[in-house]
């Protein structure tokens, strides 16, 4: 399927500070769900509730109450890795890891109008996603960031251009260390969007952050 969404699209990703003892009444389920309200009212189109410790049934229920949340406006919604979850709950999509199945098997499953996003650290990686039917791709990390150090030294720019031109149009979100300063980096560069932990995760400046990336589009394109 087409995301067809504005550009830039901007990808809240959750901070998966969740556990397996985590319930409703956790300050942390909570905290997702202001989190989530702070970013609908700042028309971020994709979110991503990449809560990996919950389980299955918590995960289902966070979902819910987040669908609850965006209902009626055009934010969509993905679960990390847990197609399953998502399909249950009614969610859009999935987001596929590196050690998730393949989005072709995805999509024979769940159909053709379920979205379906990977993460890639390299060209080889999202030309895969590209080619098994990704609706797009999350790159990264293009600068220095502790959540993704596992990953070795940042690709940089230089690189996420490269992916950007090999695989145009397929829609590449540029990941990791992003912030409202560099933000125009990875747009100059190709990127259709900007996902990010950090970048939206204060309720209370997310809308201001939001502001401040479209500004940047703004200017570059006057």
């Amino acid at each position: 399927m087409t995301l067809n969404l504005s550009k830039p699209i901007l990808y809240l990703i959750t901070p998966g500070a969740t556990a397996e003892t985590t319930t409703p009444a956790s300050e942390e389920f909570q905290d997702i769900l202001v989190q989530i309200s702070a970013a609908v009212d700042a028309g971020i189109q994709l979110i991503q509730i990449r809560e990996k410790n919950l389980t299955a049934r918590m995960l289902f229920e966070l979902t819910a109450n987040v669908l609850g949340i965006i209902r009626g406006t055009s934010t969509r919604v993905l679960v990390n890795d847990r197609a399953d979850v998502a399909a249950g709950a009614g969610a859009d999509g999935v987001h596929l890891t590196t050690r998730s199945l393949e989005a072709n098997g995805i999509r024979q499953t769940f159909g053709e109008d379920f979205v379906i996003g990977a993460s890639t650290h390299s060209l080889v990686e999202a030309t895969a996603a590209c080619d098994c039917g990704a609706d797009f791709a999350v790159f990264g990390p293009v600068f220095e960031t502790a959540t993704k150090a596992n990953y070795g030294s940042p690709l940089g720019t230089a690189a996420l251009a490269e992916v950007c031109q090999a695989l145009k149009p397929f829609p590449l979100l540029a990941l990791g260390g992003v912030s409202t300063e560099n933000a125009s980096e990875c747009l100059r560069a190709g990127a259709a969007g900007l996902a990010g932990i950090s970048l939206f995760r204060e309720p209370a400046t997310l809308k201001a952050s939001v502001a401040k990336v479209r500004a940047h589009v703004e200017t570059d394109s006057s």
